[in-house]
């Protein structure tokens, strides 16, 4: 037992100090890089040198214990700085899923209208090139049903109901378990997670942290779009940070929805042995519309 704690000890500090000290630590220097230069000074390198110079300067004069205090000063407002970021970790996580709040419900509305305008389209190009080569088609022609059915992929999986595409992927796969299989993954995913061998749960567990890391990532944007106010290049910062972690969740989002409906065709079936709507012999295979309508009745409880 005392191996195991220390290795959780360590593998606590070191996650204390990825998330939230280095990231912090690296937030206050630019806010020292910020207040040093400003606007008027914002490329300036020869000041910025001067200023690191003198500040060097300034602690090296200091005694040890006043030079050991500064540095716990800096770790634990690096901390606190990583907290407060941390906690507004979830406000990015709706925003990017979709989930806005109240007071841009009207905006949320019209993107998704559009977006489903826009699906619908290129559903009815498809079906056209589709009628207009109902035989046998040339290679162009179904390159340009495959092309314009890549777009119609690329946009959403499903009919969006999200006004982001990271919202529409997960709603899709909700779509798809519904309509495909019958099963409410809102009531049924916490069943179907339980009896998960391990090695899909490792995986999707990974696409999970991946999008949480993510989410983490693009949250730092917040902090240093504020320093824009005394120092104007942090924006370019804030830029990189929050396209850095766009990018990656978007990825992660992928990668997840695709496990998650891979998890239901392999699965599905499992889950409805266990709960009794399945008949064990008739061996593998996926759910099919019935058992997963019972296991939706079942799991729903009358709600």
């Amino acid at each position: 037992m005392g191996g195991f704690f220390q290795q959780l000890a360590k593998t606590l500090a070191d996650r204390w100090i990825s998330l939230l000290v280095l990231p912090g630590a690296f937030f206050l220097g630019a806010v020292w890089l910020s207040v040093s230069l400003g606007h008027a000074d914002g490329w300036n390198v020869a000041l910025l040198t001067r200023q690191a110079e003198n500040a060097a300067a300034t602690v090296a004069d200091q005694p040890g214990g006043a030079q050991a205090l500064l540095v716990v000063a800096v770790l634990a407002a690096a901390a606190a700085v990583g907290f407060v970021v941390q906690a507004l970790a979830g406000v990015t996580r709706h925003v990017w899923l979709g989930q806005w709040p109240r007071p841009f419900v009207a905006v949320a509305a019209a993107r998704t209208v559009r977006r489903r305008a826009r699906w619908h389209r290129l559903v009815e190009e498809r079906r056209a090139l589709e009628a207009a080569s109902p035989g046998t088609r040339t290679r162009e022609q179904q390159d340009r049903i495959d092309t314009v059915a890549d777009r119609v992929t690329r946009l959403a999986m499903a009919e969006p109901a999200r006004p982001t595409w990271m919202g529409d992927r997960i709603h899709a796969v909700e779509s798809i378990a519904y309509h495909r299989y019958g099963l409410d993954l809102t009531y049924g995913w916490s069943r179907l997670w339980l009896i998960l061998p391990d090695p899909a749960r490792t995986e999707l567990t990974a696409a999970h942290s991946a999008f949480a890391a993510a989410v983490a990532t693009g949250t730092w944007a917040l902090p240093y779009l504020l320093l824009t106010v005394v120092w104007w290049p942090a924006v370019l910062v804030a830029a990189g940070i929050g396209l850095t972690g766009w990018a990656r969740a978007r990825a992660a989002v992928a990668d997840f929805t695709t496990l998650t409906e891979a998890t239901l065709d392999l699965h599905g079936r499992t889950l409805a042995v266990a709960l009794g709507v399945g008949d064990p012999t008739e061996g593998t295979g996926p759910l099919t519309i019935s058992e997963g309508e019972r296991i939706t009745d079942l799991v729903r409880k009358g709600r």
